[in-house]
């Protein structure tokens, strides 16, 4: 009997300790009524205990097991659901090309502002030049106007000139709205002078010779009225002249020479104190003047103002 309790002992840790526990007791026949009294405490409970503990473990090695299989299937879920590290590399790149897209739309968006900013500056100074111009075409029609009543009264006193009229003296001749006397072989040759002379008798002056188109009218007549151009000597006097040698020249009127239309090399003071001006019948009419002295015997040319004869017998200059 304590063989096979010794035996039950060795099989089992929790009967080992109680068995050790038994024999210590003096008295076999209180140990077996001992022994059956407490065996549903020191035999049962213990085991009791080791079953439920197995089950827990049971339950936490199924719990963890479980728990390790949902691990799994979340980890394979998260890589068939996440980015792969050549998915980031891609998206990484797109975002550099979003950002620098990002930059070029600004800087559009800024120079698309400026440039709305040039074209509102522009359309400023565009209204402002309507604006000017508005006030010029309002100008223009008070003109226009006023151009329109002098015409109107100019047309009534020519309504009263006589068709058979003559506009210039004997011997004159109307060129441009004005009467021209131009010298002949007949008439002489006169010094500057007397030709100024003759010319106020006649009320006229030497011409003022100011403009491109009286200098090329005056040197075409020459042209067309002198039989042998090229071999005319003398000159024509007209109302330019020098009071002194060092003086510059000046109009009859009292103006300078502001453009002359001199021959090459003119005015040159060849002979001294040459302080007269005459003009030749030159093809190129921007050289066709030369500086004379005044008492040289020449041609001239006088100019005056023409004259009306109206129907009332009066005349008007």
């Amino acid at each position: 009997m304590e063989k096979t309790q010794s035996q039950g002992c060795d099989s089992d840790g929790f009967n080992m300790l109680i068995c050790e526990e038994e024999f210590n007791v003096e008295d076999h026949n209180s140990f077996h009524m001992s022994n059956q009294s407490r065996q549903p405490v020191t035999l049962f409970i213990p085991g009791r205990r080791s079953r439920l503990a197995t089950v827990i473990l049971v339950l936490l090695a199924g719990l963890l097991l479980i728990l390790d299989i949902a691990l799994g299937v979340h980890y394979s879920s998260l890589q068939e659901t996440h980015l792969t590290f050549k998915d980031t590399e891609t998206l990484e790149k797109d975002l550099v090309e979003l950002h620098k897209q990002n930059k070029t739309a600004v800087e559009n968006i800024y120079a698309a502002q400026k440039q709305l900013d040039g074209e509102i500056k522009s359309q400023k100074e565009t209204k402002w030049e309507l604006e000017h111009q508005t006030k010029r075409t309002e100008d223009y029609k008070v003109l226009i106007e006023k151009v329109t009543q002098d015409l109107g009264k100019l047309r009534a006193q020519v309504t009263k000139i006589s068709g058979g009229c003559t506009h210039c003296p004997p011997g004159w001749l109307f060129i441009n709205l004005v009467c021209y006397y131009f010298s002949s072989d007949n008439a002489g040759l006169k010094s500057w002078q007397e030709a100024r002379e003759f010319c106020q008798i006649h009320g006229g002056d030497l011409p003022v010779i100011d403009t491109k188109d009286k200098e090329k009218t005056i040197v075409n007549y020459l042209l067309n009225h002198v039989q042998n151009p090229s071999e005319t000597i003398n000159g024509f006097w007209f109302g330019l002249r020098q009071l002194t040698e060092e003086d510059s020249w000046h109009w009859l009127d009292g103006t300078f020479l502001v453009e002359g239309y001199w021959k090459v090399g003119q005015p040159d003071d060849y002979h001294t104190n040459e302080d007269c001006a005459a003009v030749y019948p030159n093809e190129n009419f921007f050289r066709a003047w030369n500086d004379l002295t005044c008492g040289s015997r020449q041609n001239w040319i006088c100019e005056k103002a023409p004259t009306y004869e109206f129907l009332n017998g009066t005349n008007n200059q």
